[in-house]
């Protein structure tokens, strides 16, 4: 069944109360919501929710009745998302990633895993996270560091795509993990991922818009959050996140250029938290905070 989006295209400032407004109409339903920045010195942004096909009637409906009062001039936009299958487009070439003592790799690499890797199966899919870019590995290796040192008391993991950093975590401590993404189809494809490697349980996967969803209530605070994500969303995201942080904490942020790292390294100082360690990979960093 085809995945729609339904959305308005407006400025930052309508955007997020949009997505405030959808927060209230649809926070506790499993729709994904969210805010994305469409052209930045033109300052055009888009509020969308995505639904299943056979939700579009019900959702089109409110959600022109939520737009009636305040944004009637605002049209209400659709996109088809196609159902890609990536997996026959993407398996060849890749080769198992090492990152700490983790192995990452696909199903067709089994015979490579040696008796002592901590191994993640992840085939490449609908779901951004099999280990070989940089970011992904760089976490991989922050979180097999730092664990070997404290093990946190729970983890979020925010934005988990294919699942691999939530799996890492829990393959590495027996402790609840929270794993979110706003795209209902990368949280169907980390929950499989999971089973897949034997963990079954210990990781609560969710459909999560940011921090207004009650699942962060319901899980937190955290003594560790991972956000493998991008600078820009990870800078504004900051003082919620760090709100989520349980005391002395720890952070592990990616998805970061070289270049952008201390804009992140500000935006976070400021909510609250120190920089501890930096670690670089390919032109991208992943930073630990606490």
């Amino acid at each position: 069944m085809s995945e729609i989006r339904l959305f308005v295209t407006t400025t930052e400032v309508d955007a997020n109360h949009i997505l405030d407004l959808m927060s209230f109409a649809f926070g506790e339903e499993d729709l994904a919501i969210a805010t994305t920045e469409i052209d930045e010195k033109r300052d055009i942004w888009q509020a969308s929710v995505y639904l299943m096909a056979d939700q579009e009637a019900e959702v089109e409906e409110r959600m022109t009745a939520l737009l009636a009062e305040e944004y009637p001039h605002l049209p209400l936009e659709r996109e088809v998302i196609p159902d890609i299958d990536w997996i026959a487009k993407s398996l060849e070439g890749l080769t198992p990633v090492r990152a700490g003592r983790f192995m990452v790799h696909g199903s067709h690499d089994r015979d490579k895993v040696r008796p002592h890797d901590l191994a993640i199966e992840i085939d490449a899919g609908q779901a951004f996270g099999t280990g070989h870019h940089g970011t992904t590995a760089g976490c991989l290796e922050m979180i097999d560091s730092l664990l070997k040192v404290r093990k946190p008391r729970n983890a979020l993991d925010l934005g988990t795509g294919s699942g691999v950093l939530a799996i890492a975590v829990r393959k590495l401590a027996p402790v609840p993990v929270l794993a979110t993404d706003i795209d209902p189809i990368a949280v169907r494809v980390a929950e499989e991922n999971a089973i897949r490697n034997g963990v079954p349980h210990g990781i609560e996967f969710r459909t999560a818009p940011g921090f207004h969803s009650t699942a962060f209530r319901e899980f937190g605070p955290f003594e560790l959050i991972i956000a493998n994500i991008l600078a820009r969303p990870l800078m504004k995201m900051a003082p919620q996140l760090v709100h989520n942080l349980a005391p002395g904490g720890s952070v592990i942020l990616s998805g970061i250029l070289a270049s952008q790292r201390w804009k992140v390294i500000a935006a976070y100082k400021g909510a609250g938290v120190r920089h501890v360690r930096t670690l670089w990979r390919n032109g991208w960093v992943t930073i630990h905070l606490q």
